[in-house]
């Protein structure tokens, strides 16, 4: 059977004129508002906030660096709010991993690439952070995070920070989402544009390196859009 053929750069345009306007009419979030009196209820996950992907290895990248400030920010400011639930999954890869089959080696374990950045690391509560290793892009599967969550049964309010998008992000998000939906669980499941990004390799440096190309601008925003079209909350920023 023959791949249906395509025109993506004519057919898609209104999409893409859609997605322009979605994107920037996303709602304010309030983060005061979301912890209200029960900040025991609320967890805030960041995914990826790591030197590999941020200042060091070949996978480290300027448009993740730029979220380091605002996650800090998020973090400090649920701190005072009362929230104690703070979770950073973090890519902390075997040697062997089948991963790196389509990704250079990278964030591999016992390298600084794989420690969290400083600012995240040197925080005043950092003790209180839970830090779970992950070998994929799931922060769930082959990971302690299931029995983290069966240690917090009272948190049912999700806040999902970090890299990347239409990766980590959205698998993280997504299985939260979707393992609700099929337990019937009462959840929410947040995703600020501001406090999320994904990468870009443009197609003039993909064709000189012989690699795929990838859009960071339409990941980013194609991804919030799935997120947000299968539950996940989307806001703008919190």
């Amino acid at each position: 059977m023959m791949t249906r053929q395509l025109n993506l750069s004519r057919t898609a345009l209104p999409f893409l004129a859609y997605l322009d306007t979605w994107y920037a009419n996303l709602p304010a979030g309030d983060l005061a508002a979301l912890v209200g009196t029960q900040p025991e209820r609320v967890a805030i996950f960041s995914i990826d906030m790591i030197n590999g992907f941020c200042r060091i290895g070949p996978l480290a990248g300027p448009r993740v660096a730029a979220l380091i400030p605002g996650v800090v920010d998020l973090f400090t400011r649920a701190y005072a709010l009362g929230v104690r639930n703070f979770v950073l999954t973090q890519d902390t890869h075997d040697p062997q991993t089948p991963e790196f089959a389509y990704y250079p080696p990278h964030c591999v374990a016992g390298t600084a690439e794989s420690a969290a950045v400083d600012e995240l690391a040197q925080l005043p509560f950092a003790d209180q952070i839970t830090t779970i290793a992950k070998n994929s892009l799931s922060s769930h599967l082959g990971t302690t995070l299931d029995a983290w969550m069966a240690a917090h049964p009272a948190v049912d309010t999700f806040v999902v920070v970090g890299d990347c998008t239409d990766l980590c992000v959205f698998s993280a998000a997504m299985h939260l989402r979707l393992e609700a939906n099929a337990l019937n669980l009462q959840r929410r499941v947040i995703v600020a544009a501001a406090t999320v990004d994904t990468f870009d390799t443009p197609l003039a440096v993909a064709t000189e390196l012989g690699i795929m190309a990838h859009d960071g601008d339409l990941h980013h925003v194609l991804f919030l859009h799935s997120m947000a079209q299968n539950g996940v909350e989307v806001v703008a920023s919190l």
